[in-house]
């Protein structure tokens, strides 16, 4: 099968990703060095409700969370440390 339509145009552009309803935010969370901590921010924050979406870089030690209305900093940093962690703030 060819990705070239009968009238010689071809297509090859793939369909989008759908975004993630919502804003996200970005966190700066210490004290997360393994995939296990990555596994447990992204469980524990997921389960908050209103979030969407969870993406942890431990690399940086930043934490983007999606939520479809405000995210609630303090519930998020209460979270956050209750996991074991720490929440330093919103990223720059």
């Amino acid at each position: 099968m060819s990705c070239c339509s009968t009238d010689g145009n071809c297509s090859t552009e793939t369909a989008a990703t759908p975004a993630t309803p919502g804003s996200t935010t970005v966190y700066s969370v210490a004290g997360m060095t393994c995939g296990h901590c990555k596994a447990t921010l992204t469980k524990e924050i997921g389960a908050l409700e209103g979030v969407t979406a969870v993406e942890v870089d431990l690399e940086t030690g930043q934490v983007a969370v999606t939520t479809l209305g405000a995210p609630d900093d303090a519930l998020l940093a209460k979270v956050v440390d209750e996991a074991g962690y720490e929440l330093t703030g919103r990223a720059a």
